[in-house]
């Protein structure tokens, strides 16, 4: 096994074009530099330099072993990450809302699995009612809920939001009558927030695209097939907000809620709620 310590060197002389910014980045003399690459030169048996007039280049070897350390102190980092570790282990059957999928909230899962790697996850992705009822019936230990905004909800708010009417463009809605959703399957309650408002509004509407989760909200409305609702905090770069020119009704607030089962493992649920929690949840940007 090579010295980790060579081999940072070695990439710090490489990525600088020489010994003196090598010394210069790791804080070490120059002289320290040259002695280290002679023996990294000596263990692997092989010139890893060209001496030029302005510094150094990588000889064949070189570009090698470039590759191979890269690989190493990563393989090394990973280690020491595993063992400094949050003890925390067990299973965490974890549920999100769909449309919270298109948001920073993978990353959020890498980064928590990285940093609790004895933490098995079970995810699901599903409508928000459906994953009320399978965490009442035990079948789940925290989930990511969407629900109308209220001041005394269950669970933790992370973020909240407002729900806007969107379409790819709204010049081809402007004179359609009844105007065209596209809406989640029944029970849905933006699905029914959405008609609630047009009827209250006195505007008429008919389903024109029926979907069954936020890939298939986001392909029909990039299609042109009719009008969504998302919150606002969702919406992609090359969808807009509708509502002023089209004459539509406001729409209430949505709150992002963990909720967790009592009788889930304490460490593993409180450990993702915080990593959820401390994070900034937002939509991408393309």
């Amino acid at each position: 096994m090579y010295d980790p310590v060579l081999l940072r060197t070695f990439l710090a002389v490489e990525g600088g074009g020489g010994f003196t910014a090598a010394a210069r980045q790791l804080g070490i003399s120059q002289p320290t530099v040259s002695q280290q690459m002679r023996r990294l030169e000596d263990e692997v048996g092989r010139s890893l330099f060209v001496r030029e007039t302005r510094g150094v280049r990588l000889t064949e070897a070189g570009e090698a072993l470039a590759g191979f350390a890269r690989t190493i102190l990563a393989a090394m980092a990973d280690a020491e990450s595993w063992f400094r570790s949050s003890p925390t282990r067990g299973r965490l059957r974890f549920g999100t809302a769909d449309d919270l999928a298109i948001t920073q909230l993978p990353r959020i899962l890498r980064q928590f699995r990285r940093l609790n790697p004895q933490v098995d996850l079970e995810l699901t992705v599903d409508q928000s009612a459906v994953l009320a009822r399978r965490l009442a019936a035990g079948h789940l230990d925290l989930v990511f809920l969407k629900q109308p905004a209220v001041e005394a909800g269950e669970g933790t708010l992370v973020l909240r939001d407002q729900f806007v009417w969107v379409a790819e463009d709204a010049e081809p809605f402007v004179k359609e009558d009844p105007l065209p959703l596209i809406a989640y399957r029944s029970p849905s309650f933006t699905r029914r927030m959405a008609t609630d408002a047009l009827d209250a509004a006195g505007r008429r509407w008919r389903i024109a695209c029926t979907v069954r989760d936020i890939g298939a909200v986001l392909a029909a409305t990039r299609a042109g097939l009719g009008v969504s609702v998302l919150a606002h905090s969702l919406i992609p770069s090359d969808l807009q907000k509708v509502e002023t020119r089209l004459g539509l009704p406001g729409l209430g607030g949505v709150d992002f809620r963990l909720v967790a089962n009592p009788s889930a493992s304490k460490p593993a649920v409180e450990a993702l709620t915080a990593a959820i929690r401390s994070a900034t949840l937002s939509a991408p940007v393309g």
